[in-house]
């Protein structure tokens, strides 16, 4: 074979038929491989015709078409898959070559991958991609954690087809060993709380105050104009116009049944595996989780009986008006509690495994090409750019001042949803979280007298230094043992 490829990919899929296009759009010649021959063959006759791009037949023939050392992309399906590439490709690498995971793998298996590929002297980078078929063909968010020295060697091809904001590519290295999984895990999971965040506020729109679809696209284009300016506000607001053949809103044809792959759950998963009080990612996926039990919620709803389902107090237009200006304070507000949660959960995980995730750079590379793409994040990144070591996001002079002056509209907003018997388990949970974080104390004396109560767990004192234990012989007969597993 004359020509040799600058990349391999595996896994020609939509989004690896779009990123293998999007780098001979860049100028790399690009090999490919698919399982499926059929599938390969089609794509080089059709729409990988005249591009510069080499169509194999086989695992061997790939890794024989590139250059060294080689670089290998694979986009396969998470978890057993990736692993069963890997394992036929080891005999036929060598050392220094690079192998990268493009798909949405656990990041505690990209660990695993990374460290054992180390081991036989292979680069490896586990790497987040984000912006689904469209960013993935015209330029997606690219998020790579792993070997420093790998992720050199992609640099080139990653800065070339990532999205671009201000000229500058939305990639970056976010650190070793998993991190890049990691970062896309809590991506997805914001992603999560964005957009249960905009269902609540569509169905306080809708069932709230009675809006129909041209008003409530009327809304989401405003809202689109200012601080919630978004991908994801601008697609519901062309949900809210798009009509089938017979003049049915598409909107309201499809089942409130939401699906779910897996990354947001794992993000609540390691959230409290970290102690970290990620609520309001976690409530959506449990909101999605609910929404799941269709025909159970069909019995109960016929039994228990329909909430009111319309708010107090707005019967005429000017009220009408104000709650949507409430509401839009109070979605922002509590998008605000949202990616402060995230970052969190970054900032913990960083600090314990060692990882250098800058959080500035997420916020920057966040900013184009991916799902939660948003004017918001300008603001992100600019909190971390004055506030490197901003232990919360909402603790920023930018996002505190934010969040006062929503207050009083987003708790108008949560106070009628809870009136109106709407569910708002993300909102709500935002502003319970936002109240719990800013109270210099907390009921939790309470709690620890209880487990010392039951279980001798011991507690710590007021008057005492951090750190000394206590208990107290509640009943008068526990004697002086303790159980000693406290948990801070």
């Amino acid at each position: 074979m004359s020509e040799r490829a600058d990349v391999g990919l595996i896994g020609l899929a939509v989004m690896g038929q779009n990123l293998v296009l999007n780098m001979a759009d860049n100028g790399f010649t690009v090999a490919v491989y698919n399982r499926t021959t059929s599938v390969t063959e089609d794509f080089v006759s059709g729409r990988g015709k005249g591009e510069r791009i080499i169509g194999t037949r086989s695992l061997e023939e790939l890794v024989d078409a590139l250059e060294r050392p080689r670089r290998l992309m694979l986009m396969v399906q998470a978890g057993r898959p990736v692993d069963a590439v890997i394992a036929a490709l080891l005999p036929l690498l060598d050392e220094g070559d690079v192998i990268v995971d493009g798909g949405n793998s656990n990041y505690e298996d990209t660990v695993r991958r990374e460290a054992e590929l180390r081991t036989r002297g292979l680069l490896f980078l586990g790497t987040g991609v984000s912006g689904g078929e469209e960013g993935a063909r015209y330029g997606p968010s690219i998020m790579p954690g792993g070997d420093k020295e790998a992720w050199e060697r992609l640099r080139p091809v990653f800065e070339a087809v990532a999205a671009k904001v201000d000229d500058e590519p939305c990639v970056a290295w976010m650190g070793e060993s998993g991190s890049g999984h990691f970062v896309k895990m809590v991506h997805n999971g914001i992603e999560y709380g964005d957009m249960q965040l905009i269902a609540e506020a569509y169905q306080l729109l809708r069932d709230g105050l009675g809006l129909e679809p041209p008003e409530l696209k009327d809304v989401f284009e405003r809202w689109n104009q200012g601080v919630l300016d978004s991908y994801l506000i601008e697609i519901t607001r062309d949900i809210l116009g798009t009509y089938d053949e017979d003049g049915n809103l598409v909107l309201d044809l499809i089942l409130d049944r939401a699906g779910q792959k897996g990354t947001g759950r794992w993000t609540a998963i390691g959230a409290l595996e970290a102690g970290q009080p990620v609520t309001l990612i976690t409530e959506a996926v449990f909101a999605r989780s609910l929404s799941a039990l269709k025909e159970e919620r069909e019995r109960a709803s016929a039994v228990l009986g329909k909430p009111p389902g319309r708010l107090d107090g707005v019967a005429d237009e000017a009220a009408r008006e104000a709650f949507v200006a409430d509401l839009e304070q109070a979605l922002y507000a509590s998008k605000i509690v949202s990616y402060a949660q995230g970052y969190m959960l970054m900032r913990a995980i960083a600090q314990e495994r060692g990882w250098s995730i800058d959080l500035g750079a997420t916020a920057r590379i966040w900013r184009g090409g991916c799902i939660i793409r948003s004017r918001f994040l300008g603001d992100i990144t600019s909190a971390y750019e004055h506030h490197p070591e901003l232990e919360n996001l909402m603790l920023a002079p930018f996002f505190a001042s934010a969040l006062a002056e929503a207050d009083a509209a987003w708790r108008r907003v949560v106070a009628g949803a809870v009136s109106a018997g709407i569910p708002s388990p993300a909102m709500s949970a935002a502003l319970a979280f936002f109240d719990g974080y800013r109270s210099a104390r907390l009921p939790a004396n309470l709690l620890q007298a209880q487990r010392d109560y039951f279980g001798a767990h011991t507690y710590e004192r007021v008057d005492r230094a951090r750190g000394e234990f206590f208990h107290t012989d509640w009943i008068g007969s526990g004697g002086g043992v303790t159980s000693r597993s406290y948990e801070g």
